[in-house]
């Protein structure tokens, strides 16, 4: 399997200038709050917003300056801080103990401290973007905020009335996460001045493997050996319909469909529960049928870059296809 280290090798040189970047625009003077920081910081996982910026815009830059432009950076860093934030503040949501498997914000500090780090990443990230003057870049990215708030909402509300269609999950998941790999595609190419046509492909790009991504998330929750960093089964705990579930209920007759919903109320405090659902899935084939979705939003995701000359970075972005498709964490 590709790994990320082989997929980001074609711009190790921008990341590297971006981590820089990053590290220099967020400190604090308070012990507690750098602390906090450097926690948040160390903690964002597999990079994959600021490498799909970096590549995008190395793809689309007309001269090899440009990818290692401050805006470059700048567009990294806006579109990383909002997603470490939305994770944040999703752990305390959740109550969520872990984040890939070190303790999560919320458990060393307690929610309500939880809650005002995020608050100020998204608020210095704000701050640093407007006094760049880079308002193009700023306005882009961070208008996206809000359809993740849409996501996550509609996704609570769905939880609590146990009322998931097909086409509500394509659009919480779209809100979600599709949201913001299309903006981070979509960013890297604004950032080297690449036609409004080219930055409305690599939105496009981004969205297809937003979708993908999540619903190998959501795939991977009820994927035995999985190495996800939180406990298997945590949808299910939370009450949340996801594709794996949705398909087996969309099968399911009156009968059927109404026990497996009783079944997942009583997830949240019977942990036999959770397993028999799991079992369920896996018996019936669910996941096999919500990977073949997965894999049209990889195709389709593929498909965008056929516009674009062979270069390593076009190789390294359907290299990140693949890798989406075939991690198990």
């Amino acid at each position: 399997m590709i790994t990320l280290d082989a997929i980001r090798q074609p711009v190790t040189k921008e990341l590297d200038a971006y981590e820089a970047f990053l590290e220099r625009q967020f400190t604090a003077e308070g012990d507690l709050l750098n602390n906090m920081l450097r926690h948040a910081l160390s903690s964002r996982g597999k990079g994959v917003r600021p490498m799909l910026v970096a590549l995008s815009a190395a793809m689309n830059a007309r001269t090899s300056g440009a990818t290692g432009s401050p805006r470059v950076s700048l567009a990294a860093m806006l579109v990383e801080m909002i997603h470490t934030a939305s994770l944040i503040h999703d752990d305390v949501i959740d109550e969520s103990d872990e984040r890939r498997g070190r303790p999560s914000a919320n458990a060393i500090w307690q929610s309500h401290k939880a809650v005002l780090l995020g608050d100020y990443i998204l608020a210095r990230n704000m701050s640093i973007g407007f006094e760049s003057g880079q308002f193009d870049l700023v306005a882009h990215i961070c208008g996206r905020m809000a359809t993740l708030c849409e996501g996550e909402l509609l996704q609570a509300d769905c939880a609590s009335k146990q009322n998931m269609t097909r086409n509500t999950y394509l659009d919480i998941i779209y809100k979600k996460t599709a949201t913001l790999l299309g903006v981070s595609a979509s960013a890297g190419a604004l950032a080297v001045g690449a036609t409004r046509d080219k930055v409305t492909t690599m939105r496009r790009f981004g969205e297809a493997l937003g979708m993908a991504f999540q619903i190998q998330d959501d795939i991977l929750d009820y994927t035995p050996n999985a190495e996800t960093g939180k406990p298997r089964g945590n949808d299910l705990r939370e009450g949340k319909i996801t594709l794996p579930l949705l398909i087996l209920l969309d099968r399911a007759d009156d009968a059927c469909r109404n026990a497996l919903l009783d079944q997942l109320r009583r997830c949240h405090e019977d942990e036999s529960q959770v397993e028999e659902i799991q079992r369920i899935v896996l018996d019936e084939g669910a996941l096999q049928e919500a990977q073949l979705v997965m894999q049209g939003y990889i195709e389709r995701a593929v498909r965008m870059l056929s516009e674009y000359p062979d270069t390593p970075y076009r190789t390294s972005l359907i290299h990140l296809c693949s890798f989406v498709a075939e991690r198990n964490k």
